[in-house]
């Protein structure tokens, strides 16, 4: 099983460790355990997806390490990485009048060599990851043709083609409603593979988060569990929001009511 650790993060847009910038990244101390489902969390422009580019070697961090387990992220190749790492991203990819079938089977493209075709076991995983999102049937469907909520699965089915090690998500709710949001979560969480996601929705994030990190103006403010997290006065501090914090009467984890003055 697998663990994420980020030690001693730095990253600006303009390659300088400590630059005066609203993206700048500072002193990131993160870690997400084997099996357990992190979120992070933060305002706009925090930093959030700048720290996840850092994370899944897409934007190479001005100092500090990304260690998946003992191994350096960025002292693998990109092959390496994406057999182990698997990312949902809020853009949706240009498929090029791919349809759905194709672009999930695009998830074993690392465990491949450059001119294998796809084996009875591709085609397996492939059509195992569109079951799983609630897909099937949707094979032969031009993938510019779904909706953003179905492009949407069908870049995690990609991403479950992989057989990742760890998940990276930014922002996988926002093109879903409400039924859809709780079936993605719900199955990421039942996958139980380490997953770091970033989560606009703080309910959301309560509901299935193991924990949480806060960042603010590129630095780590808060972490632990939702419940250790998510306080009136952070949530003030942070958001710039009042809120009314109680218990779901359910299921116990931390619910979010925001105050709006009139």
């Amino acid at each position: 099983m697998t663990a994420l650790t980020l030690n001693n993060i730095a990253w600006s847009p303009l390659g300088h460790g400590h630059c005066h910038h609203q993206f700048q990244l500072s002193d990131i101390e993160l870690h997400v355990a084997s099996g357990q489902f992190v979120g992070l969390i933060g305002p706009n422009g925090s930093g959030k997806t700048s720290l996840l580019r850092c994370a899944y070697r897409f934007a190479r961090p001005a100092e500090g390490e990304v260690l998946l387990d003992e191994h350096n992220v960025w002292q693998q190749s990109p092959r390496w990485c994406a057999q182990r790492i698997a990312v949902v991203l809020q853009e949706f990819p240009d498929a090029f009048g791919l349809t759905v079938d194709e672009v999930v089977a695009m998830g074993r493209t690392p465990h491949k060599g450059l001119f294998d075709g796809d084996t009875h076991r591709d085609q397996q995983i492939t059509h195992e990851a569109l079951n799983a999102v609630g897909l099937r049937g949707f094979e032969d469907h031009a993938f510019a043709t779904l909706s953003g909520g179905e492009k949407q699965r069908v870049i995690l089915a990609r991403a479950l083609a992989q057989q990742p090690d760890l998940l990276i998500l930014d922002e996988p709710t926002n093109h879903l409603d409400p039924r859809y949001q709780i079936e993605l979560l719900q199955l990421v969480k039942r996958l139980n593979i380490g997953t770091l996601a970033s989560l606009h929705d703080l309910n959301l994030a309560a509901a299935f988060c193991d924990r949480l990190y806060v960042i603010h103006h590129g630095r780590i403010v808060a972490s632990g569990t939702p419940a250790e997290v998510l306080t009136v006065e952070l949530l003030r501090d942070v958001f710039g929001v009042d809120a009314f914090i109680d218990r779901h009467p359910f299921s116990g984890y931390p619910r979010i009511t925001w105050i709006t003055h009139p």
